[in-house]
This record gives C-alpha cells, sequence and structure tokens, in this order.
C-alpha cells in the first residue's frame, strides 16, 4: 500500500474530523432518517431521500478519511533535522525576484493545503520547485502567468 506524507497537524484534523462523523453527523442522519420514517410513505417522502444521500455522503467519507489516515506517514515538523533544506513539512521565507514581495509557505500534504493560510500541496509547482532549495538559492517556478524566480530567505521546521 502506497503511503502518503501527512503533518502531525494535518493528521490530527483528520482524526477530529473522523471522531465528528462517527459521533456526531451518523447519529444525527440515522435519528433524521428514523424521523423520516415515521412519516409514512417511503415513496414520496422528501425528507426520508434527503437523510438517505446524507447518509451515503457520511459514510463514504469515514471511509475516505479512514483510508487517508491508514496510508498517511505522519511527518512532525518540528522534529526534522534538514540542515536548513527545503523539506516536506518545513516553512520556507521567499522573496519575489522581480518585485521584492515576500510571502511564507508551509509544504504540506494534499489535505492540508489552504493557501489563505500559507499551506501549499507538496505536488503543487512552488512546493516541487523549492524541495532540496538552501536559504539564499533561488527557485524557478513556471506559473500560468510565466516564469517565477524565488529566492529562499529563510527555512524553518515549526
Amino acid at each position: 500500500m502506497a503511503t502518503y506524507p501527512i503533518t502531525k497537524r494535518g493528521s490530527e484534523l483528520l482524526k477530529a474530523e473522523l471522531h465528528k462523523l462517527k459521533t456526531v453527523e451518523r447519529p444525527a442522519v440515522i435519528q433524521a432518517i428514523s424521523e423520516a420514517r415515521a412519516q409514512g410513505d417511503l415513496s414520496e417522502n422528501a425528507d426520508y431521500d434527503a437523510a438517505k444521500e446524507r447518509q451515503g455522503f457520511i459514510e463514504g467519507r469515514i471511509q475516505e478519511v479512514e483510508g487517508k489516515l491508514s496510508a498517511a506517514q505522519v511527518i512532525d515538523p518540528t522534529s526534522i533535522q534538514a540542515d536548513g533544506q527545503v523539506v516536506f513539512g518545513a516553512t520556507v521565507e521567499l522573496e519575489d525576484e522581480d518585485t521584492g514581495y515576500r510571502v511564507t509557505y508551509q509544504i504540506v500534504g494534499e489535505d492540508e493545503a489552504d493557501l489563505k493560510h500559507g499551506r501549499i500541496n507538496i505536488s503543487s509547482p512552488i512546493a516541487r520547485a523549492l524541495i532540496g532549495k538552501l536559504s539564499g538559492d533561488t527557485a524557478v517556478v513556471l506559473a500560468p502567468g510565466g516564469e517565477r524566480v524565488y529566492e529562499v530567505v529563510a527555512v524553518q521546521y515549526v
């Protein structure tokens, strides 16, 4: 079975989601189905149909999250010893060489990526261009708007 990387934080978020799905969402949808059944004729009962559809979604998501957790390789960024190299889990401060604009990203797994919060997917073009770089190195990224050049200002493992 193939594994995929996930940060410790990402693993905890998936575990919390799984717990909520099993202890809150699943019992609520079971109750909704029970109430809809009590209304009588199921062939014309929109509440029943909606509850059954919601149940299918919840059960599918439970299986998906359990599968991801079982295949996850949890990496704690604070325990990484990469000698200043950009690796999975690292937080990288970049400076755009054209504009001087600075931005900070953490390289994370697919399920954790959130650009608004500075977390980019390991398989994104910018993350792939940064892997293996050291502070002071430049990375060339092929972006939709053309080629972008970034200087790695700092690398942290937080």
